[in-house]
This record gives structure tokens, sequence and C-alpha cells, in this order.
């Protein structure tokens, strides 16, 4: 199963990290990752290979947590979904 994970706020140290640590506990792998800094804003997209079973409405209260912690906006989607939303 393909997911799609974006992550946007003030820019700090320890972002990525967390981020993937969190990935890594949950066994989700990273296939593609994409960040950039703009002005103080910190953006980042991944593509991620999620385990067959994955509930993305437990995923989702999962990075909810994180992203109070962080203070950013962390959001997670089925990829199909996320095409779909994105297609002209």
């Amino acid at each position: 199963m393909r997911g799609i994970l974006t992550v946007i706020g003030k820019d700090k140290v320890g972002i990525v990290a967390a981020v993937s640590n969190k990935l890594s506990q949950l066994d989700i792998n990273i296939e593609d990752i994409s960040q950039t800094i703009m002005d103080d804003y910190f953006t980042m997209i991944m593509s991620l290979t999620l385990p067959q079973d994955s509930d993305f409405s437990q995923l989702r209260t999962e990075f909810d947590s994180l992203s109070e912690e962080l203070a950013v906006k962390i959001t997670i989607q089925n990829a199909e979904i996320f095409d779909a939303m994105h297609k002209l």
C-alpha cells in the first residue's frame, strides 16, 4: 500500500528525524522525499510504502500527536486518494 505524508511548519532542528523515527516505529518505508525551506517555513512531502493492513485513521491519530509535539502540520493519506484529488 502506498501513502503520501506532508509536513509544513516553522523550521527547526529535528523535524525530519522525528518524522522518520515515527515512520520506522510504524514499519513504514520512505520511498521518496522532497523538502525545502521557504523563508522560515519547512515543507516536506514523502512517498511511502505501508504495511497492507495499515489503518489510515489510526495513522492520522499517531501523526496528530507528533504534529502537536513538533508544532507543525502533518498529514498522511492513501496515495490513490491523493492522486485522484490532484488529477487535472
